[in-house]
């Protein structure tokens, strides 16, 4: 007669407390509780699934029943009670499955069977799985009996969404929480079962197994027995990575060398590599930032028993996690969580991970690279200042002087004074732009000068000529017309704009312009201030009448001046 083959699952299910896997803080309470006679009436055991909470309830049911326990509260197997029970013949013990038996007919059928005491055992045992499955009548239908069950009567509720149960029900049991497996302990079960089965293994091939599952014990076995067929008993780490579709190790391994080394080819080679063997963009990303989030592990002692994989694969980590920093790999991270987070909205999906990778390249780049890498990584453009060590050393640095366009300047409204000093100043408050001809930041390096008020003057007049040779005529027409003055006490340009001309949302556009230009020949700390010009003592300002002002046109406009001489016009104002 050929044998019927049992999967490991049922085949090496758990038959007494001390073979349950890794519930060690749920098996000794529930031992502890039957040794002193202090059971509940009503259990709930939740958690995920395959982690063992039908399997304890069935022992649990079985033990309490047994007549010849042994010294450490474990089941016999020898009397009538276990005989009947391991054969599923037992009238003590009632399953139910609330997924299929959901209605309130199903619960009354159940109280009905409840009045009927055990027969020749202490307790009657029923054991409701999914109970979240029950409708809203069947739960107020349970309640009553559930609350004040005959002494002979143990329900035993199993789920795998506590939320979903009514609180008047989680009220009335002793309610235990399973937890995932470790993969350590899933991985030493896997061994125990194919030592018993004569099959050939190698640990690292066991925990890719056991990291598969998930936390799930019952997972495990089932990739186990799919993965001793396809390997026809032997099962090896390759083998066990092609049968699961998993991505080698070595490739995550190999790209963080990459990225370490600044290669960008080498990145996009072994991206192409993982593309060309069928593996999913995402799937590659997921991995590569738990493979970081190893690394990460391995940069401090206490943190290193969080890495769950073999000791040979444990001390690759360890190798490579000594080449970076602990805050380099926390920007990977980040770079990838981006990636991740955006991946399914990505349109080029193998260019969005393209990108992150290069990214991440670019992190690593050797120091003359700082700038570009910092680009690349924040995607915005930052001034380049001098590090604390240049700014605190003796010899003040040579002043970068940036000259943005004046569209990217701030907006009208903002503060009539700026004042800039010292290299912080300029960090915070000038960013660079790009140039509107050649796209290119406009940096002149100078040597330092003390402003006097003929040099502010001086250099004033040219940033009016700047203006006008690049096309900015309103505002040279406007400032042209403006006085300039420089307050040494105060440290202080002041520029007066005529009443007449103050258009305050055209001229404040140019303030960072001004100070910029000024600021290229002094180190010392500069205010500048627009005044209009009814502002300033009287005797400061000049009175233009309407004829001079007619005058000042002609002089502006020789146009307009033919155009009157051949009218024969005169002025008439």
């Amino acid at each position: 007669m050929e044998n019927h083959f049992v999967v490991s699952a049922r085949k090496y299910r758990p038959a007494t407390f001390d073979t349950v896997v890794g519930q060690e803080h749920i098996t000794t309470t529930l031992k502890n509780a039957i040794t002193n006679n202090q059971l509940a009436q009503a259990f709930l055991f939740c958690g995920p699934r395959g982690v063992g909470k039908t399997t304890c309830a069935r022992i649990l049911a079985k033990t309490i029943n047994c007549t010849q326990r042994t010294a450490d509260c474990e089941p016999c197997n020898e009397c009538d009670s276990c005989t009947t029970f391991n054969n599923n013949t037992s009238f003590n013990i009632y399953e139910m499955d609330a997924a299929s038996n959901s209605s309130v007919d199903d619960i009354r059928a159940l109280v009905d069977q409840v009045r009927i005491p055990p027969q020749g055992s202490k307790y009657k045992v029923y054991i409701i799985d999914e109970v979240h499955m029950l409708s809203a009548n069947a739960f107020n239908a349970f309640l009553k009996t559930l609350e004040e069950p005959p002494p002979y009567a143990i329900f035993i509720l199993a789920t795998t969404e506590k939320h979903k149960i009514i609180p008047t029900i989680l009220s009335r049991c002793q309610i235990f929480d399973f937890k995932r497996i470790r993969v350590a302990d899933i991985a030493t079960h896997l061994k125990y079962i194919a030592s018993k089965e004569g099959i050939s293994y190698d640990e690292q091939g066991l925990h890719i197994i056991a990291q598969k599952a998930d936390g799930a014990l019952r997972d495990a076995l089932s990739i186990f027995d799919q993965t001793s067929s396809f390997t026809n008993q032997n099962i090896t780490y390759q083998n066990v990575i092609e049968n699961l579709n998993i991505l080698d190790y070595d490739y995550y391994f190999k790209m963080m060398d990459a990225i370490a080394h600044f290669s960008i080819s080498d990145t996009l080679l072994l991206y192409h590599d993982v593309m060309t063997k069928g593996f999913d963009g995402h799937q590659f990303v997921v991995g590569l930032s738990e493979h970081i989030r190893n690394l990460m592990v391995c940069k401090d002692a206490s943190t290193i028993t969080l890495l769950e994989v073999v000791e040979v694969v444990g001390a690759k980590y360890k190798s490579q996690a000594e080449g970076f920093s602990g805050i380099l790999l926390l920007r990977y991270l980040g770079i990838l969580n981006d990636c991740d987070t955006n991946y399914k909205q990505a349109r080029n999906q193998r260019l969005h991970v393209e990108l992150a990778l290069m990214r991440m390249a670019y992190l690593s780049a050797p120091k003359t690279e700082d700038a570009d890498k910092k680009k690349i990584a924040d995607h915005k453009v930052n001034l380049i200042v001098p590090t604390l060590e240049e700014e605190q050393a003796p010899a003040p640095p040579p002043i970068i002087t940036v000259m943005p366009s004046s569209d990217t300047l701030p907006k009208p409204g903002a503060s009539g004074s700026l004042k800039l000093g010292s290299w912080s100043g300029i960090k915070e408050s000038i960013t660079p732009v790009k140039n509107e001809e050649n796209e290119n930041i406009i940096m002149e390096v100078h040597e330092p000068s003390i402003l006097t008020p003929e040099k502010a003057k001086e250099i004033f007049s040219l940033f009016l000529k700047h203006l006008s040779d690049n096309g900015k005529n309103a505002a040279h027409f406007i400032l042209s017309r403006s006085h300039c003055s420089w307050d040494d006490e105060k440290s202080e340009l002041k520029i007066v704009i005529p009443s007449d001309y103050f258009q305050h949302d055209e001229i404040i556009n140019y303030k960072l312009d001004i100070l910029a230009f000024v600021k290229k020949t002094s180190l010392q700390h500069i205010s500048l201030s627009l005044i209009q010009g009814d502002k300033i003592h009287q005797e400061d300002q000049k009175i233009f009448t309407g004829r001079d002002k007619l005058e000042f046109m002609l002089e502006q406009n020789s146009q307009i001046k033919n155009l009157m001489e051949r009218l024969g016009l005169d002025l008439m104002y």
